[in-house]
């Protein structure tokens, strides 16, 4: 193989790597940062970009996506002078590869120092109970404080969680203690309104028997009432027409008579030990003793 030849050859090959060198090929949500000669020339996004070999050199690709930092608990006093032990979750995402580049050295371990210094900052002017119960605030002031100081880093802070609060142990057994008073102070409360209600309920019930109790025997006595003025009525309105039938059929002074008669008859029946004869029935007397004459001459008669 002659010189010449060789000489094809390495060219080629020489071509074929610088060529490849000057091939680079940035995946997506990732970023590239290009230095040429030690200085900043450009960033790199998603496709295939050529550069400058052995002039240009690139950085690591940098992730574009959503970062989740866990940071260890930190110690954190409150303003009531209680030690905790705080740990915190930060969603932060790079929106600038330069300046998360060239911005700060270690960026995570900046973000976690930064957080640490501001929840102790936030949480030492509050007290115990505060910091239990604000969880959201402190989130919320937390966010808006890491995202200011980590934008010139080309960060975006995108949310902060306190992922966990845990006071000394003997607080914790206190407010266990108190939960627990308080549970029982409700279970009380509960219990004396069931009884209260039921009570009411009962009385309630008592009342409206009594109510409707009244109001049958109301009902009763309006019916018995009633009862008794249509069977008054009735007699009457028989009696009525039982003297309309006898003053309409002209009866003969006999029949009157012997009616009265009756009527006496009854009346001596009665427990009363004197009576008191009227003219008019003795007049009744003498007609039978008449009517008994006649009756005795027409069996004389007969025979």
């Amino acid at each position: 193989m002659s010189a010449f030849a060789i000489v094809l050859i390495v060219l080629g090959v020489v071509t074929l790597l610088v060529l490849c060198l000057s091939i680079r090929i940035v995946r997506q949500a990732t970023a590239v940062v290009v230095e040429r000669l030690g200085k900043y020339r450009k960033t790199l996004e998603t496709g295939i970009h050529i550069i400058l070999p052995f002039f240009d050199r690139t950085s690591k690709p940098i992730s574009l996506k959503e970062i989740v930092a866990d940071f260890k608990p930190q110690p954190v006093i409150t303003k009531d002078n209680v030690t905790m032990q705080i740990d915190t979750v930060v969603y932060f995402q790079i929106t600038d590869a330069k300046l998360f580049s060239y911005g700060v050295d270690e960026p995570i371990k900046a973000i976690e120092n930064l957080t640490a210094t501001t929840l102790r900052n936030i949480v030492g002017e509050l007290e115990l109970d505060e910091t239990l119960t604000s969880r959201e605030i402190v989130n919320t002031k937390m966010r808006v404080i890491l995202d200011e100081a980590t934008d010139p880093w080309g960060i975006k802070i995108n949310r902060v969680e306190l992922k966990n609060i845990l006071p000394p142990k003997d607080i914790q057994e206190a407010m266990e203690k108190q939960m627990r008073a308080e549970r029982e102070r409700r279970e009380q409360i509960l219990r004396a309104e069931g009884e209260k209600k039921s009570s009411i309920l009962v009385a309630e019930g008592e009342k409206q028997a009594q109510i409707l109790r009244a109001e049958a025997d109301k009902q009763a006595k309006i019916m018995e009432a009633e009862a008794k003025k249509s069977a008054l009525i009735a007699l009457a309105e028989g009696e009525s027409q039982a003297i309309n039938m006898i003053n309409s059929a002209n009866p003969n002074p006999a029949y009157i008579t012997l009616q009265g008669f009756e009527a006496l008859k009854k009346l001596a029946d009665g427990q009363a030990t004197k009576l008191i004869v009227p003219s008019e029935i003795q007049n009744v007397l003498g007609l039978f003793s008449s009517i008994s004459e006649t009756m005795k001459k027409d069996s004389k008669e007969d025979k």
